[in-house]
Formats: C-alpha cells, structure tokens, sequence
C-alpha cells in the first residue's frame, strides 16, 4: 500500500515528504490506521536537530501524538477493531507490544517506531492506540497522545501536588498550557508561568496561571518568584524548556523539601551544575517519563472531562499545517511562537 509520509533522511536537514509502502502484511499485534491529524512535539525537534546524538536508525518516520481510525488488525490484536477511533500515543499501553514496522522507499528500507504521526497512514502496536467516542472532535484527539496525559500526569503522579500548593511551570506550550491547568484542576496556588512570548503568558492566564512571568522582561526572575511564593520558595515547579541554565534556576527555586520536575530534555553534553546537599534532605530533583501515564487508563478519564467542560482544550491549538507544510510547521514549534501546531493529513 503506497502512503505519503515526511521522512528524517538527515539530522539538521528538512523532512522529506515523499510517497513509500507500507509492509506487504501486518504482523502479530500490528494494526493499520489512517491517520487524520499529527501534533508536533518537542520530542520531534530533538530527534531532527540531534539532541541526543548520531541517529542510527536513518532514515525513519516520526511522530507521537495523533488521531487515526482503525483499517485493519493483523492477529492477536483484541483492544481495537476496524472503525474504531483511536488515539495514538508514545506511552505503552493495553495490547501486544508488536514489531516496529520497515516502510519502503524507492525499493530501500525505512525504519519506523512502534508509533509514528507524520504520515497519512501508519502500522503501529496495538499498545500505542488508545480508542475514544466516534464524535469526539479529531481535531483536539491527538492532544491526548501526549500533551494532555504528560501534563495531567506530571501533577498527579510525579509532583503529586497537593490542595493550596504553589506551583511554577517554566514554558508554556502545548504542555506548559496543559500543566497549568492541570494544576488549577487540584487547586494549587498560586500558579505562576514563566515563558519569554507575551502572547503565551496571556494563553496561561485562560489556561489557569494566576501569575505570568516574562523572564526576557525581567532582570531577576527568581527575586520576581519569591515575591509571589515567598522567600522559601516553590512547593513544585515544571521545567519544559531543556535549557540547561532554566532548569538550574528552578531547582535554586524549588523549596527545602520541593519538587523540581524535568520535562524538557537538554541536548547530550549540556550539562547542569546544582548545589546537591539538599537532595540529602527530601528536596527532590527528577525527570518525567510522560508523567507516568497509562493510556488505557487516563485517556478515557481525560475524555470525559474534557466533555463534561471540567479541562478545557480550547484554544490551545494554535495553527495548524497540511503534511507538505511539515517543515513550516517544525519551524514554528521550533521558534517557541505557539500553543500546539497539529498537522491535518487529508
């Protein structure tokens, strides 16, 4: 079956939208979706950029988050069947943990994960599609794959955060946005978001930060924290920068016996330099995997208060692309100018 994709052929280079095959057959625990909308994640711009290091998976398809209907379930595949809407998500979930699936371009190999966004059809593991209600919106699905879950999931199973507790999320988008409201959703105060696009400070404010900062506007951002939380400092505080001096500065902000919670990832050599003994003392200092979530779980808990107007998506969508567009796309995740960018395949 031939489909269209946008390929990672070279690190710091463009994708390269191109049309490739998928494999003959589906193997055990695969299942073929079409795929309607992609968002992009910060994830993605690492992989492209090199974040990590040399790929030595090139070239491959990429993509985490998304929304797809099911075509077809190759054997043992019970959680999804044909029709079913479906979230797709880099967490595992309920299923087979399947093969990751080789595409073909031009008779050549392309290597493909267990979940992949950044095509119009895809063969993922039935543990990475989670299904939904037929009339949810397509449009804002994909935010579950990852935005929403690593969000919800960093306030609740990370930070654990308690009623009345102060909470700081340094970048705000698409999970920034979503981590505040999380936070508003269990009642911590005050909520303070930092981030250097006014445009975003205002999105946080409808998206439950009681406090913005904009720390390019301000020379001392810490002295501008405590000022709201206090001389001690903040009970929780988020960091999805991965800019290694950003997160130097939430642990120096984060309280005594507080939580400094990693979900931006810094590039392979960019290290960190923090005064440790506190770490001794129940200060704690940790990176997010996707805040803990599973899928099967949370996705259809998440759904529901989105229904029920209790976790509002409204707006977080900033723009949206079409797949030949990718590379625009990247470009404005990249440049930190928007909520969440998704891109439509039809």
């Amino acid at each position: 079956m031939k489909i269209k994709a946008a390929i990672l052929v070279q690190q710091r280079a463009p994708l390269e939208v191109a049309e490739i095959e998928t494999p003959d057959r589906l193997g055990f625990g695969q299942v073929l979706v079409k795929v309607q909308y992609s968002g992009i994640c910060g994830a993605q711009i690492n992989e492209i950029e090199g974040a990590k290091g040399p790929d030595k998976f090139l070239p491959h398809l990429l993509g985490h988050e998304g929304c797809a209907t099911v075509l077809e379930t190759g054997e043992g595949v019970k959680t999804v069947k044909k029709g079913d809407k479906v979230v797709m998500h880099w967490r595992p979930s309920n299923g087979i943990q399947s093969q990751t699936p080789t595409y073909r371009w031009n008779g050549k190999p392309v290597n493909a994960g267990w979940v992949t966004t950044f095509n119009n059809y895809a063969v993922v593991s039935e543990n990475r599609v989670t299904p939904i209600p037929a009339d949810f919106d397509s449009k804002l699905a994909p935010l579950f794959g990852c935005a929403v879950t690593t969000a919800i999931g960093v306030i609740n199973n990370n930070a654990q955060v308690k009623v009345g507790q102060s909470v700081v999320v340094f970048g705000v988008g698409g999970v920034g946005l979503c981590i505040a409201q999380a936070a508003q959703l269990v009642s911590a105060f005050p909520i303070i978001a930092i981030d250097v696009v006014d445009s975003k400070l205002d999105m946080a404010k409808r998206f439950g930060a009681s406090h913005c900062i904009n720390s390019k506007k301000t020379p001392d951002v810490e002295k501008a924290v405590r000022e709201i939380v206090g001389a001690q400092g903040a009970d929780v505080i988020v960091e999805t920068t991965g800019l290694a001096r950003v997160i130097e500065t939430a642990y120096n902000l984060t309280q005594a016996k507080g939580k400094t919670i990693l979900v931006g990832v810094p590039r392979k050599g960019d290290n960190i330099s923090i005064y440790s003994l506190p770490l001794h003392f129940k200060k704690i200092l940790t990176g997010s995997e996707g805040g803990d979530a599973e899928p099967h779980n949370d996705i259809p808990r998440y759904v529901r208060l989105v229904q029920a107007g209790k976790f509002s998506l409204n707006g977080l969508i900033t723009h949206e692309f079409k797949l030949e567009q990718i590379d625009e796309a990247i470009a404005l995740v990249r440049a930190g100018d928007a909520g969440r960018v998704i891109v439509r395949m039809d």
